[in-house]
């Protein structure tokens, strides 16, 4: 029976491009929820927000000065008043006179620029320029950053410190955003270990798990701790019912291949979870599994720490992205020069993973280390995946590859 699965996987195989159609289809978009902008870092936003006001709100200084009319050098000004953030002057400037104004102060009415406070010289009540200014010169003007009514940040983006800010800007205090959502992640085999734990004969940490949940937050989500499943039917079952029923997204790491004790695919076909691929041309990768139950996704990613993260950020993190309306983001660049010759694998395209360089210009990609699905040091440092097609021979350094963001 194994042999028989084995060979249907490998008839079956679909290219990463195929595997990511048939996940983003099966996406529907999760509600969204009103927040206070304090509470709305890296939230993906669900609707536009415009500009409530014009940005600035009113003509103010570009610089600490005097506000002015417009003129030549050698002028001697009288001093009437000041102009300061958030207490405008109370009168109007006319011919001859000089409003000491600070940066982001109110023009006064009737000045036409801001001479610097360097370009002046202070003598007693008035002032002596030493420099000529023109209409505008050091004004800032009103809408000059965002004007009423326009759009300033558009649904799907994600929310940065940057965004935060011209949300308030605009006049927002709070935001319309995706609901987060809940990711839980199963790690299978007797062999794993808590992090820290005393290891036994032939057993292992379990780095995929922290690992996977740590990636599905940088992702957006939320869910609890990764949970170790054994290697027994009845508690895979148990454990993988529990997370169909609360959550959008259940990630399980190993048990989705064909050995005597992966227990997975069984217990999702028992819990009525619909498979939508399983196998995909990729090295590494080839045994990922996705199926879904009522609008919950299901992954079932490779054991194997590389294999986990590149599946992970080849398909799981593009499944994450789009139930909030986003996109995920694009690598460092979109595509590079390959910087060592790499054998091809002839039925399967490889993801390795790169380390990005700048040799007169362009951007080189050098692979990080050994490529074994097991060696997960070759992620430190690693700035993206290069996708070598499937072929015969090798893939000379100097050709072009795709490159594909790599989660860290």
């Amino acid at each position: 029976m194994a042999r028989e699965n084995v060979g249907r996987m490998a008839s079956t195989l679909i290219t990463v491009q195929e595997a990511r159609r048939r996940v983003l289809e099966a996406i529907s978009l999760l509600p969204s929820e009103a927040v206070e902008i304090e509470a709305a870092l890296d939230r993906v936003l669900a609707e536009d927000v415009e500009a409530a006001t014009d940005v600035p709100p009113f003509p103010c200084s570009a610089m600490d000065g005097y506000a002015v009319k417009a003129g030549a050098a050698e002028r001697v000004l009288r001093v009437i008043g000041e102009s300061r953030a958030g207490t405008p002057a109370e009168r109007e400037l006319g011919d001859g006179e000089a409003i000491r104004i600070s940066t982001g102060a109110p023009v006064p009415a009737g000045a036409t620029a801001v001479i610097r406070q360097e370009d002046v010289e202070v003598q007693r009540e008035q002032v002596l320029s030493k420099a000529a200014v023109s209409d505008g010169e050091n004004i800032r003007f009103s809408g000059e950053d965002m004007r009423a009514g326009t759009t300033v940040l558009r649904a799907g983006i994600r929310l940065r410190a940057a965004e935060l800010g011209a949300a308030v800007a605009a006049g927002a205090g709070g935001v319309l955003v995706a609901q987060r959502p809940r990711v839980t992640v199963l790690a299978t085999g007797d062999e794993l270990r808590a992090p820290g734990e005393p290891l036994g004969p032939g057993e292992i940490h379990n780095a995929n798990g922290p690992m996977l949940v740590a990636l599905a937050a940088r992702c957006g989500a939320t869910g609890p701790p990764a949970q170790r499943l054994a290697d027994d039917p009845g508690a895979t079952e148990s454990a993988l019912q529990a997370a169909l029923a609360s959550s959008e997204v259940v990630i399980v790491s190993g048990g989705v291949s064909v050995g005597p004790h992966d227990h997975v695919k069984p217990a999702l076909s028992k819990l009525g979870v619909s498979e939508r691929f399983w196998g995909v041309a990729l090295q590494p990768g080839r045994p990922t599994w996705f199926g879904s139950r009522d609008g919950t996704l299901v992954f079932g990613l490779p054991g194997n720490p590389v294999s986990a993260v590149v599946t992970f950020s080849l398909f799981a993190s593009h499944a994450i992205a789009a139930l909030q309306g986003a996109a995920v983001e694009p690598p460092p660049a979109p595509e590079a020069q390959l910087g060592a010759t790499v054998r091809r694998n002839h039925r399967r395209e490889q993801a390795i993973r790169v380390r990005l360089e700048h040799h007169d210009g362009a951007a080189v990609a050098v692979p990080n280390g050994p490529q074994a699905s097991h060696i997960l040091s070759s992620l430190l440092g690693a700035d993206a995946l290069a996708l070598i097609p499937a072929g015969e021979g090798e893939l000379a350094a100097g050709a072009r590859v795709a490159l594909e963001p790599l989660l860290s």
